[in-house]
């Protein structure tokens, strides 16, 4: 009997995790888009190579393909600039690795965080959302505390505000550089750059 055939396959769970995550993939282009509002599952199986069948059966409605979109792409998102706290020598060399990669998110994906700050507006009115985006933003949260708790090591430093507080400045920040690359600002990326930067260094002490 070959290796082969003694592999275990696929567990059915597996399966259908995989297969959920097709087709999230193939949803948020449409839901990046569109909006939460505007996108039902018949549209984004009218903009994808699946049926609305094929959707309803791997998702009870559109809250739960939503939220498993966004949660997938946020979860990537969290580790954007794991790379640049891990190889940084110096804060200098860290910041700007940060700053880069900050903006280029900015410039890039503008439309996949547009949906994220969409559906977490959305939490306020829909209690199915809360639980998630609520995880979302503690990841987010998270990110931000070891980029933060990394350069003050750098600079021989410690932070000087809490994780939530810090989140929120740069949260902040990020969102209005969003809506202005949105509405075709050319300096947007620039002045997130800079504005970021400028706050940085007054974290630590």
């Amino acid at each position: 009997m070959t290796a082969a055939a003694h592999r275990p396959g696929r567990r059915p769970v597996d399966k259908v995790a995989a297969r959920r995550s097709e087709l999230a993939a193939a949803a948020l282009k449409t839901l990046a888009e569109r909006g939460y509002a505007q996108t039902g599952l018949r549209d984004i199986a009218q903009n994808s190579d699946f049926s609305h069948g094929v959707l309803h059966y791997y998702f009870a409605d559109k809250t739960d393909l939503i939220t498993h979109c966004v949660r997938e792409y946020k979860e990537r998102c969290a580790t954007r600039y794991d790379e640049v706290v891990a190889t940084a020598t110096t804060a200098e060399e860290l910041a700007a690795g940060f700053l880069r990669k900050l903006t280029e998110t900015l410039t890039d994906e503008a439309p996949m965080h547009r949906l994220w700050y969409d559906l977490r507006n959305q939490s306020m009115f829909e209690p199915a959302f809360r639980a998630d985006v609520a995880e979302i933003d503690l990841l987010l949260e998270r990110m931000i505390g070891r980029i933060v708790t990394r350069y003050a090591e750098l600079s021989g430093r410690t932070p000087q505000v809490a994780p939530p507080v810090v989140y929120a400045v740069f949260d902040g920040l990020f969102q209005q550089a969003l809506l202005r690359q949105l509405a075709g600002v050319p300096s947007a990326a620039g002045e997130l750059r800079a504005a970021v930067g400028q706050v940085l260094p007054h974290l630590v002490r």
